[in-house]
C-alpha cells in the first residue's frame, strides 16, 4: 500500500477555525499541499423518550448553510465543541444548554470524522433516553454564543418520515436518527 508522509504544516488563519496548509510528500518522493481546517472535537447526542416516542432536536441559523443555498435553519441533535473535558460531559452539557434535558447515561454510537477530506473534526456520537422529569430547563442555548435556538420535541415517527423524504439535512443527526432506529426499531412504530 503506497503512503503519504506528513512533513509541513503551516498556520494560514486563526480564528474559530484554523486553517493550516499541509505539506506532503507522496510515495514517489513528490511533494503536495492540502488545507486542513481545524477547530478541535465535537460530541453530539441524540436524547430521545422512549415512554412517549419523541427526540428532542434543535432548530437554529447556520451560516455555512445558509451561504450554500440550504434552509435558513437547520434541525440538529444538540452538540457542540469538546473543551476541557470528556466527549460525554460535553454531550451532557449541551444538551442541559441547548434543550433544557438533563441526561444521566449515555450510548455511544461512534467517533466518525465530520468531513475528512477537508477537516479534523472528529465528533463523538451519543443516543440518550430521557423523560418528561428530566425536562429541567427551558434549552436555547446560551445568550452569549448567539445562536438563536429553537427546541423542538419530534415524534420519532415524524423523523423517519423526513429521514425517508431526505429532509434531515444535518449528516451528524441523520447518523443518529439511524443509529437508533437500527437499535430500537419499535420506538419508530
Amino acid at each position: 500500500m503506497a503512503t503519504v508522509e506528513l512533513r509541513k504544516v503551516e498556520t494560514v488563519y486563526q480564528g474559530y477555525v484554523t486553517l493550516l496548509m499541509a505539506t506532503f510528500a507522496g510515495p514517489g518522493g513528490e511533494t503536495f499541499n492540502r488545507e486542513i481546517e481545524h477547530h478541535g472535537r465535537a460530541a453530539c447526542v441524540l436524547p430521545y423518550d422512549p415512554e412517549r416516542k419523541t427526540a428532542l432536536l434543535v432548530n437554529l441559523p447556520r451560516a455555512p448553510v445558509i451561504w450554500a443555498g440550504g434552509p435558513p435553519e437547520l434541525l440538529e441533535a444538540p452538540a457542540g465543541m469538546v473543551e476541557n473535558e470528556d466527549p460525554e460531559d460535553t454531550a451532557i452539557r449541551e444538551a442541559l444548554e441547548e434543550c433544557g434535558v438533563t441526561l444521566h447515561r449515555l450510548e455511544a454510537v461512534g467517533s466518525p470524522f465530520s468531513s475528512p477530506g477537508v477537516s479534523s473534526e472528529r465528533i463523538d456520537l451519543f443516543l440518550a433516553a430521557y423523560s418528561s422529569a428530566d425536562r429541567t430547563a427551558a434549552g436555547g442555548g446560551l445568550v452569549s454564543e448567539h445562536e438563536h435556538i429553537t427546541v423542538e420535541e419530534i415524534p420519532l415517527a415524524q423523523l423517519w418520515t423526513w429521514v425517508e423524504q431526505r429532509k434531515i439535512e444535518d449528516l451528524k443527526s441523520l447518523a443518529l436518527i439511524l443509529s437508533l432506529k437500527v437499535r430500537r426499531p419499535e420506538l419508530f412504530a
